[in-house]
């Protein structure tokens, strides 16, 4: 699947120390530094194109796309895989609510999102990869699956039994009873009779009447949400050999972390006897007013909205900087209106013919940023020295502070 543009990074003097870069992470719920190596693997799971792309789907973008940024900026590189589920429930359920043809409305969201991305300046993933394309590699998994006794079926369907992986549940820390309840409320089938334990995770739903089938070697069908992402992320993604895991990060919003980064780790586990992920990192959840935005609340706020109202998308960009990314967040017009005017002085001093020294706010945003991504201190470095420049300071070097700020924060001045 085509992705969208790629970006130029300005380069960044060699004379800035990046030092290693720590993250939470979920699975041990702690911040732990990611090995200093010479490339990465990150996978972040992509949006099911029925509606796209509103605020939460940015801001977990913006994060993954700051980690792409400084690790760049290491000089490392960055293997960067995203799915789009362009095949799934919801989908299918909006498409026949608005009488469309579902692979067109697939399109039509994809291509927005694609648009959306490139007004975010969001480095775009060197594999951008649908669930249609990846049939296949789908099949494939499932046959491995199979091979390890980890698949059962219930009538034409095929469930991966989860615990085979003795690790499951160790990402996500839920006791049997949250899980049980999570599953349910986000696509889970807990209750369906025939399954060996509630949990239990669909990999092969048999075609129904009137929605899309692959033919496969169990029949006619569509894969499961979780097997998935494992499927594309193991074919598309290198693998250290010499690691005890397949990748370095495992991503997405924190919705995504049961069920579906769980039993897609314990299928990947099963498959290749390695734990997934080094690390699985979650952003929070973005809100407005007083509650968390979702499609069935109707209160979802879209990027392209914005844009098409003419909002400036590096305000946007920056206003969903302002607060830690793994903090659930509401989305107000303060902030917004706090980021708009951070960006407009930034672009009035950045002009000025004299400007305080940059030196030390450079090494100010990478120490930030080294530190868990903490962009409400970046924001700070960047207000401290609007003021000192404002104050008379001189000494600085405007193109430089530009370009740093355009490369490892993704603005653009």
């Amino acid at each position: 699947m085509k992705s969208w543009a790629s970006l130029y990074l300005p380069p960044i003097s060699e004379r800035f120390v990046f030092g290693p870069l720590s993250l939470h992470n979920s699975a041990s719920g702690v911040s732990e530094e990611l090995p200093i190596k010479d490339e990465y693997s990150m996978y972040v799971c992509g949006i099911t194109p029925y509606d796209a792309t509103h605020l939460g789907h940015a801001a977990t973008y913006i994060t993954f796309d700051l980690i792409n940024r400084y690790l760049r900026a290491m000089g490392k590189q960055v293997h960067f895989v995203q799915n789009v589920t362009d095949v799934d429930d919801p989908l299918l359920e909006r498409a026949a609510r608005d009488k469309v043809d579902w692979s067109t409305l697939a399109l039509s969201q994809i291509d927005l999102f694609r648009g959306d991305m490139t007004d975010l300046h969001i480095i775009p993933p060197e594999h951008y990869v649908g669930v249609v394309e990846s049939i296949p590699l789908v099949v494939n998994a499932i046959e491995g699956l199979d091979a390890k006794g980890a698949v059962y079926s219930v009538d034409e369907d095929l469930y991966f039994s989860v615990h085979e992986d003795s690790n499951f549940g160790s990402r996500s820390h839920l006791s049997q009873d949250e899980m049980l309840e999570v599953f349910a409320q986000r696509g889970g089938d807990p209750d369906r009779v025939g399954k060996r334990n509630r949990l239990d995770s669909l990999l092969w739903l048999h075609q129904r009447p009137g929605e899309p089938g692959w033919p496969s070697s169990f029949g006619m069908g569509r894969p499961g949400w979780n097997i998935e992402c494992c499927a594309i992320a193991l074919n598309y993604l290198p693998r250290d050999p010499n690691s005890n895991y397949l990748i370095d990060i495992q991503g997405g919003g924190s919705d995504l972390l049961f069920p579906h980064h769980e039993m897609g780790a314990s299928e990947a586990a099963v498959l290749m006897g390695r734990d997934f992920a080094r690390m699985y990192l979650h952003t929070g959840m973005i809100g407005l007013d007083g509650e968390k935005m979702s499609k069935s609340l109707g209160n979802l706020v879209f990027l392209s909205d914005l844009v098409r109202a003419g909002e400036d998308p590096m305000a946007i960009r920056l206003a969903l900087m302002s607060q830690h990314y793994w903090m659930d967040r509401m989305w107000s017009l303060e902030d917004f209106s706090a980021a708009s005017l951070l960006l407009e002085r930034l672009r009035v001093v950045l002009s000025h013919p004299e400007v305080a020294p940059t030196d030390v706010t450079i090494n100010e945003i990478i120490k930030a940023l080294s530190h868990n991504l903490d962009t409400p201190a970046v924001c700070a470095a960047l207000r401290r020295w609007c003021d000192e420049t404002e104050s008379g300071a001189v000494g600085g070097s405007a193109g430089e502070l530009s370009r740093a700020i355009d490369s490892l924060l993704g603005i653009a001045i």
